[in-house]
């Protein structure tokens, strides 16, 4: 599936998110809202939300599992709260344990990065940068996170 750029969509957008109320989760919301009549959910197998493990766990297999989102409050695994809600679960737990099973994967380590010459978008340089760089796209936007 491809999908390509349309202008009267995107002044619409930005028509519309201006006499829109903020909603908790700001833009992810709205985008729900914006596209509902035409939005196609992703297969929880490239988006486990964590909440259908206990809202509908007949719909969840772990073993299929590719991409989770942790997005329930103390689930995200670099500041994870075993106190919140749910996340004293055991299948909680194993999703947390593998993400950092996998982010200390010393094999997985970007070793082969080589730097280009090529021009760098300057809003992104800075993630790029493996130097100190200051206090870079902090403020951009809120975090829903």
């Amino acid at each position: 599936m491809v999908f390509e750029p349309n202008l009267l969509t995107y002044k619409d957008l930005l028509r519309v998110v201006q006499i829109t109320t903020p909603t908790l989760f700001a833009e992810q919301d709205f985008l729900n809202m914006y596209f509902r009549d035409i939005y196609k959910p992703i297969p929880s197998t490239y988006n486990l939300v964590l909440a259908m493990l206990w809202r509908h766990p007949e719909h969840v297999d772990l073993d299929q599992i590719s991409v989770v989102h942790y997005c329930a409050n103390g689930s995200k695994p670099w500041k994870y709260n075993e106190a919140e809600e749910h996340m004293d679960r055991e299948d909680i737990q194993m999703l947390v344990k593998k993400w950092w099973e996998i982010y200390e994967d010393s094999s997985l380590d970007n070793k082969y990065f080589v730097e280009t010459d090529s021009k760098q978008n300057p809003i992104t340089a800075p993630l790029a940068s493996k130097e100190y760089v200051g206090v870079v796209l902090t403020n951009l936007a809120p975090s829903a996170a």
